[in-house]
């Protein structure tokens, strides 16, 4: 094949990234680019596409690899971009630091979940499942996701922000995040509207909350990132309302989409679901199985700091690379029959909360509210079905992967 062909083949493959196709399932093009080749960068493009585990989990931990945002999104965007709050907010955000800032910041939170503190709050996880759950069983159907999968891990953060019992109803009632802040194309005018205005409101609340638990401190979050406030060069006022935001967000948004895509495949593969069912000590193996099997997230970039030789290939210092998630955890080098949901599977390692310094810090909460969710659907809902399997509506953005809506009846 002639270099204009291999090119014309690569464009190919790329154009359909955004299609409707692609967003219902992404697995089989993510595996046709894997197989044209697991790490290249495009004609005329400035950044690579990854889609091997091996490329990944080697990007992901390396060292001379980062974020560089404020200075990507000034020369892609211009000087005036942080002008609007969204991406100054993001700017802000752990997610998007590179050390020392990254690890200033994540030292704040990263106590508090913490995986033997996180393992503590299991009784408390279960009880407001249980207590979602009796409100389920009131009605004989309704959308599982919104009605369950979304309100647990919201109550859950609250209570451990700190957020007041009245305030919780504004969370419960309010958007998902749409994942479309951080997908690599660019945002309409409205869309970029709607983003700039659910910033403000979050800043304007979480900021008027910080200066309460300043003048009256509680045993929360909030509380001990305000207090960290308080010390010399820790953490500035807008560092603190965007990694509050962050925690609210990545503490809710990964793990619905784990319980929703992990239900979805389940139902979909009923032997798998029946096992389950009957060996309730496979669970924790499960959720890794289904964290693998349909990312909730799907894709992350990092920036080459500095010139780096991936597998021969050399990524020239300030070029970006773009991993797909997703593509890495079908891998078949890494995985025997990776298409196939395989609750039993061994060795199991998603890369689905990332990896090296940015790992999700919320990882172990999500795994342990999805085991929690759904063991307790199985035991106390044994009628549960659901209504569209095969056609379920997707949330329109490559980056984050999770259903829009999950009617069932039970």
């Amino acid at each position: 094949m002639g270099a204009d062909d291999s090119n014309e083949v690569i464009l190919g493959l790329l154009s359909r990234l955004f299609s409707p196709e692609y967003v219902n399932n992404p697995y089989p093009l993510l595996k046709e680019i894997r197989e044209f080749n697991p790490m290249f960068m495009p004609p005329g493009a400035g950044n690579w596409i990854v889609t091997s585990y091996r490329h990944t989990t080697e990007i992901l931990r390396s060292k001379k690899f980062g974020h560089d945002y404020d200075a990507r999104m000034i020369l892609s965007n211009g000087p005036n971009i942080f002008e609007n709050s969204a991406y100054k907010m993001l700017s802000n955000m752990m997610l998007m630091k590179d050390p020392p800032d990254h690890k200033r910041i994540r030292d704040l939170s990263v106590k508090a979940f913490g995986a033997a503190k996180i393992n503590d709050m299991q009784p408390q996880i279960q009880a407001i499942v249980d207590e979602l759950i009796v409100d389920l069983k009131s009605k004989s159907g309704g959308d599982l996701l919104r009605e369950f999968a979304f309100k647990l891990p919201v109550i859950v953060i609250c209570a451990m922000l700190g957020v007041p019992k009245t305030d919780w109803d504004r969370f419960l009632n309010g958007a998902s995040v749409s994942g479309r802040l951080i997908d690599p194309t660019p945002l309409t005018d409205e869309e970029l509207a709607l983003e700039n205005q659910g910033a403000d409101e979050s800043s304007e609340y979480f900021a008027d909350l910080c200066e309460k638990r300043r003048n009256h401190p509680e045993d929360d979050l909030i509380t001990a990132l305000v207090q960290a406030e308080a010390g010399e060069g820790r953490l500035s006022r807008d560092e603190l309302v965007a990694n509050i935001t962050l925690l609210f967000g990545a503490g809710h948004e990964t793990t619905v989409n784990l319980i929703g895509n992990g239900l979805l495949a389940l139902y979909r593969n009923p032997t798998q679901l029946n096992l389950l069912k009957q060996s309730g000590d496979l669970m924790p193996n499960a959720v890794e199985e289904l964290l693998r099997f349909d990312s909730s997230v799907q894709l992350t970039g990092r920036t080459a700091m500095e010139d780096v030789i991936i597998d021969g290939r050399q990524v020239k210092k300030g070029q970006e690379v773009l991993t797909f998630l997703g593509a890495a955890n079908h891998d078949p080098d890494q995985y025997a029959d990776p298409d196939e949901l395989n609750i039993q599977r061994e060795r199991i390692k998603p890369l689905s909360f990332g990896g090296g310094i940015h790992t999700c810090i919320g990882a172990q909460l999500s795994r342990i509210e999805a085991a929690v969710a759904l063991k307790s659907l199985f035991e106390q809902l044994p009628n549960l079905q659901f209504a569209n399997l095969e056609t379920p509506e997707w949330k329109p953005t490559i980056t984050l992967r999770g259903l829009t809506h999950l009617p069932a009846t039970w």
